[in-house]
């Protein structure tokens, strides 16, 4: 049996402790900032039903559900036809569908509409948002926010949450 030994200094001893406890306190904050981005990304609320949206009411209904003000009638209303096959073009297309639940390959082969409306409440933006509803019978099947202007965006049905207010 070997015994070693080592003489430590009180002042590196006591450094040490320090550093360890600052790299304690420092990784749990960080755990905490990494839970509060988290949810404030994630809706507060869950998506509304998407099923028996028959008419223009209901699906004023549904986008009020997500926060969304718009204009109250379509701007526009047009037949899809959802693709048999999706190549690599739809990649990011199915991923924003299906963070929100929705699954288009469910409806492969259909002929859907497609609603669009003009957004009056996006956040900091004035003019030219878009919000498209995308309905199977009676049933929500997906949708996006977009711009066409500009560099444009399109995102999600949840509301924008603005971060970093109190």
């Amino acid at each position: 049996m070997f015994i070693i030994t080592k003489k430590v200094h009180r002042g590196r001893l006591t450094a040490s402790a320090l550093l360890l406890a600052l790299t304690l306190i420092a990784a749990s904050a960080g755990a905490f900032l990494a839970q509060d981005i988290q949810a404030a990304s994630a809706p507060a609320e869950p998506l509304p039903d998407p099923t028996g949206v028959r008419s223009n009411e209901d699906r004023l209904e549904y986008l009020q559900a997500l926060g969304w003000l718009v204009v109250e009638e379509p701007a526009s209303v047009e037949d899809v036809l959802i693709p048999e096959t999706f190549d690599a073009s739809y990649d990011d297309y199915l991923t924003l569908q299906s963070e929100m639940g929705f699954d288009l390959r469910d409806y492969t082969g259909k002929t859907v509409k497609r609603y669009t409306y003009q957004v009056k409440n996006y956040p900091g933006l004035q003019e030219n948002i878009w919000v498209s509803l995308l309905i199977h019978k009676k049933t929500v099947i997906g949708g996006e926010v977009f711009c066409n202007q500009g560099d444009g965006f399109i995102q999600s049905l949840i509301y924008p949450v603005k971060t970093g207010q109190t």
